[in-house]
């Protein structure tokens, strides 16, 4: 499949690393092709603008910090039709540090949904580090990742590349509920980086054996 990847820092090149050890080509949408040679050549993926990458696959991943996203999207015409991965998530910095921007009401995947509504948005690959979307071996169990959506179709596409991916993908239901992932992302976030965890773990669900 081609998917397109919009942006090429930590999560973008993981995910284009990892997508194209699965066999899928890789549209790498760049405003600067030239600071990713390295990346571009490693993958074989199609360095393009952002509006070329998106308009050129069917799967569009946002893998942008979440206060350039509106400005991205915005720039890169129309998306009727297309699933848009929505990766990012709503970080402010406050006086207890990082913490959501968003929160109860809303979420950044329902405000990007409202901001291009011909497309079929899906929350996902927001609740990990890079390292982990990279390179998902080592674990006892595959790491779980939640996908929040409104189209059916559009999830099924999104759980198959997330099993290309090695994660075990679980439906978390409507759009509404980004407002869920969002939050568990700061959990991540929180044991990652300021609990000493480090960044090679994630999630899983782990059913329990029959006696």
């Amino acid at each position: 499949m081609d998917i397109a990847i919009i942006g090429a820092g930590n999560v973008g090149a993981a995910l284009a690393t990892a997508w194209m050890r699965a066999g899928h080509s890789i549209l790498l949408g760049l405003r600067d092709a030239g600071k990713h040679g390295e990346l571009i050549r490693r993958t074989g993926a199609q360095a393009l603008t952002p509006a070329e990458a998106a308009q050129g696959a069917e799967v569009v991943v946002l893998a942008l910090p979440y206060m350039a996203v509106e400005q991205v999207v915005s720039e890169m015409g129309p998306l009727a039709g297309k699933i848009l991965v929505d990766a990012a998530n709503p970080v402010a910095r406050t006086d207890h540090g990082a913490d959501l921007a968003l929160g109860f009401t809303d979420s950044a995947a329902e405000a990007l949904a409202r901001q291009v509504p011909q497309a079929r948005v899906v929350k996902t690959l927001n609740q990990v580090g890079a390292e982990v979307m990279e390179d998902t071996s080592g674990f006892a169990h595959p790491p779980v990742m939640f996908m929040a959506g409104d189209d059916e179709d559009a999830k099924r596409t999104v759980a198959t590349l997330l099993a290309d991916l090695g994660f075990e993908p679980l439906d978390a239901g409507p759009l509404h509920r980004a407002r869920l992932l969002e939050p568990l992302a700061m959990v991540w976030i929180n044991q990652a980086l300021m609990r000493g965890h480090g960044r090679n773990w994630a999630f899983a669900a782990l059913p329990r054996k029959e006696a």
